[in-house]
């Protein structure tokens, strides 16, 4: 606030000259910024907009968000499918990523999957954009729901969803996204996530139809306090239903009348063989097919070693097991052991593109690999 104009004008060209090429709408960034920091310190608002922009400069920094890890993504359609022949569909990818101080937040990727199961993404841009606050409360955010927005400019995939509120303020973790068709309407993307706030976890629902607003908002109930949530596509027996892991060892069916309104929940798999034998969970929304509802497992063994399998449950009474894998579909191999976290390959979410079974997986918290594999045949292994 004491520096004289010539130099306010000087430095805040040096912070031009340096990041302006970095990034878009630096100016405006931080103009955003500035006024995040004048509601917080009382500052006065009869200020040139330069002045303004260098406060808010100095109250910036980059964050390289992938930088420690990235992991656990989740699957699902476009909502732009126009254009495309010969069956292929164009997808969005979910990410968990980890920067510095092990913050982790939501990355995005698109891109086309072949019938074959091939698998081309989009070009991502060089610098991301955090999604901002939609008419964010003057006093600040301590507690949700609140709605994230796309910036303008930014494709989904360089978007990242940053934490907003104090229940988020160490990470969004492990998003399942699902396109959720209800009884009426049009479809609706959600997907269930983890909220840490760097003391305890609480289950949170992302919620959006076109990836440029995100609502963000709390679950409630003795279920929502546990991770690993996730939402069938539909509704099941007239009511909404979920996939959990209440015990942090046994995977367990939920249902409710609330969406966001979680109790109870009945034990439908234990561990049972030995890759799976210290914790069973799920690895995204269950997959309606013709045969029934094929989850997605992921199993812990010795040394820590996690795989990931599949069960069958019957469509109408999902509490029936029908099926499961004897050994896993996917296990670390040698070439693929060594990453952030070693001995882990892990997804949450995949989808069946007619009889194929489209599966993208983390490899050591690493990277993100990619599977096809015919349903068919992954139906036959279920015993």
């Amino acid at each position: 606030m004491a520096m004289d104009m010539r130099t306010c004008e000087a430095e805040l060209a040096l912070v031009n000259q340096d990041f302006g090429d970095r990034h878009w709408q630096t100016r405006t960034v931080h103009l955003e910024r500035y006024e995040q920091i004048r509601a917080e310190l009382g500052l006065e608002n009869r200020l040139r907009e330069t002045r303004k922009a260098l406060i808010g400069a100095y109250f910036c920094h980059e964050y390289s968000y992938a930088a420690a890890a990235l992991m656990n993504p989740s699957v699902v359609p476009h909502p732009d499918q126009s254009g495309l022949t010969g069956g292929a569909v164009r997808i969005i990818l979910s990410l968990r990523a980890v920067g510095e101080g092990h913050i982790s937040s939501i990355g995005f990727r698109e891109g086309i999957v072949t019938p074959d199961g091939a698998v081309k993404l989009i070009s991502e841009p060089p610098i991301a954009m955090a999604a901002h606050l939609c008419d964010p409360p003057p006093g600040g955010v301590n507690q949700g729901p609140v709605t994230a927005c796309r910036y303008e400019a930014a494709s989904i995939s360089g978007t990242v969803i940053f934490p907003f509120t104090q229940a988020q303020r160490n990470g969004l973790e492990d998003l399942r996204l699902v396109l959720f068709r209800p009884d009426d309407g049009p479809p609706v993307y959600y997907g269930t996530y983890t909220a840490y706030s760097g003391s305890s976890i609480a289950s949170e629902m992302l919620r959006t139809t076109d990836f440029r607003n995100f609502d963000l908002l709390p679950m409630s109930g003795t279920a929502a306090r546990n991770k690993g949530m996730a939402l069938f596509p539909r509704k099941v027996g007239g009511q909404y239903a979920m996939i959990g892991r209440q015990d942090g060892e046994n995977i367990w069916y939920l249902k409710s009348d609330d969406l966001l309104e979680w109790d109870g929940g009945e034990k439908i798999l234990t561990p049972k063989f030995p890759w799976e034998l210290v914790q069973l969970g799920n690895c995204g929304s269950p997959i309606e097919i013709d045969e029934g509802w094929l989850l997605l497992t992921h199993g812990v063994g010795a040394m820590r070693k996690y795989s990931i399998g599949a069960v069958l449950l019957d469509k109408e009474h999902p509490t029936r097991v029908l099926g499961r894998m004897q050994a896993p579909l996917i296990s670390p191999s040698d070439e693929n052991r060594e990453g952030y976290v070693p001995n882990v390959v892990y997804t949450c979410g995949a989808l069946a593109l007619g009889r194929r079974l489209f599966l993208p997986y983390a490899v050591a918290d690493s990277s993100i690999a990619f599977c096809s594999v015919s349903i068919d045949e992954l139906v036959r292994e279920l015993v």
